[in-house]
């Protein structure tokens, strides 16, 4: 229980105390902690300048004592109101923060965890075969992102420019994407650091990853379907990933550990071992402010044990600030899907707005927003905030200068 005075059913208590980046018109960039409407500058109430820095990266390395430490005195001082004058002026209303990417993204991987998901994909792309590939109950499928365009939750996302070529057409053609769409997913920001060589066991997830934020993975389909061949996604995705602003401890998820499906067949023994780590999270898309799905992470096959266990086992290293994301989340029922693609199911199926509009993909103006909530204890919920965007028209390229305004399917 906290001294300070928290709005009603908050998800955002002390058992949550998610770590964010936050500026304000008299302070530089510099970590805080979100609690209830306000953010606590840790680089004041904690006098230490690891968290004046404007990311959470040099924070992120000191690994899991530190980090559980840090989260042992912040509670304390929220807690014990002999920290009253300590803490008080540390604080920041919320709507006076300008909330910035929480850490340097390194390397980003994005995964293909969902079955659900990549059975829809399947079934859309490969009638009348089998839904999944012959690998995908062998391994997390994944493939490496590109970090300089992680932006954070807010930023506008420019409808890119590419080239597509629809079955139907003779040769590509060159102009904005014309299928663009979202994917609701939930990321996993790496901690402690591996040396070139050393994998990292299902058992020791919670060793290197330090928490969870949320990720929407942008997609141009059409330029993706010309181009993911033989080689997978490059340009349909490179142009944006979004992520949220507050990155949940790992710790304040306890409660949300859940077993995962059953695996058949048995995953290799590099992929085996540890406590579960399936997590009970809540996703809710929202379209132009209307709710369109409320994906469960609870399906999801592979669990982020297992995706850094396959990401390391190579040898690959991993650094402070690596960010893997667990691929569309999306369930079994038609409401639970994670991606337009599959509410519309390939476009064949418009998504109807309350206002009697429709989508197959996204239009220019469109705002999406993905939040997520957790159980916590005695009840509560734990939140993982939002990750919004707004589409921006295409840039004007050089060599074409037509635009889209609405979809086309």
């Amino acid at each position: 229980m906290t001294w300070l005075a928290l709005p009603e059913g908050s998800a955002f208590g002390v058992s949550n105390l998610p770590y964010g980046v936050f500026s304000t018109a008299d302070r530089e960039p510099r970590v805080g902690v979100r609690i209830g409407d306000q953010v606590l500058c840790l680089a004041t109430a904690l006098d230490d300048p690891v968290f004046a820095a404007p990311a959470l990266n040099a924070f992120l390395g000191q690994g899991r004592a530190r980090w559980d430490a840090v989260r042992a005195r912040i509670t304390e001082l929220l807690t014990d109101e002999r920290w009253r004058a300590v803490v008080e002026p540390a604080l920041v209303p919320l709507d006076q923060a300008r909330l910035h990417l929480p850490f340097t993204v390194g390397d980003y991987v994005d995964f293909y965890a969902s079955e659900h998901h990549a059975s829809n994909i399947g079934q859309m792309f490969r009638p009348g075969s089998e839904p999944l590939t012959p690998n995908w109950k062998h391994l997390p499928i994944g493939y490496h992102g590109r970090s300089g365009t992680v932006v954070v939750s807010g930023t506008p996302v420019p409808r890119p420019n590419g080239q597509r070529k629809a079955p139907t057409d003779a040769a590509p053609s060159f102009g904005p994407c014309l299928r663009l769409d979202i994917e609701a997913e939930v990321g996993f920001v790496v901690g402690a650091a591996t040396a070139p060589g050393q994998p990292v066991a299902p058992a020791d997830f919670a060793e290197h990853v330090f928490g969870v934020c949320l990720v929407n993975d942008w997609s141009a389909r059409d330029i993706q379907a010309w181009e993911y061949v033989p080689l997978g996604p490059f340009l349909g995705k490179s142009f944006a990933t979004s992520v949220s602003p507050w990155v949940v401890p790992l710790a304040a998820l306890e409660h949300a550990r859940t077993d995962p499906p059953r695996q058949d067949p048995q995953p290799l023994p590099y992929l085996t071992g540890g406590q579960p780590w399936g997590l009970d999270l809540e996703l809710e898309i929202r379209l132009n402010g209307h709710p369109v799905s409320r994906p469960p992470y609870a399906t999801m096959y592979w669990t982020p044990a297992q995706m850094l266990a396959h990401m390391t086992v190579n040898g690959a290293s991993i650094r402070p600030g690596d960010l893997f994301a667990s691929g569309t989340v999306s369930g079994p029922d038609k409401d639970q899907r994670g991606s337009l693609m599959e509410l519309s199911w390939g476009g064949q199926d418009p998504v109807v707005l309350p206002d009697g509009s429709t989508r197959t993909f996204l239009e220019d103006g469109d705002e999406v927003v993905i939040r997520a909530t957790a159980p916590g204890p005695d009840g509560a919920r734990i939140g993982l905030g939002e990750v919004a965007g707004r589409i921006l028209p295409a840039p004007t390229h050089p060599h074409f200068s037509e635009h889209v305004h609405k979809e086309q399917s």
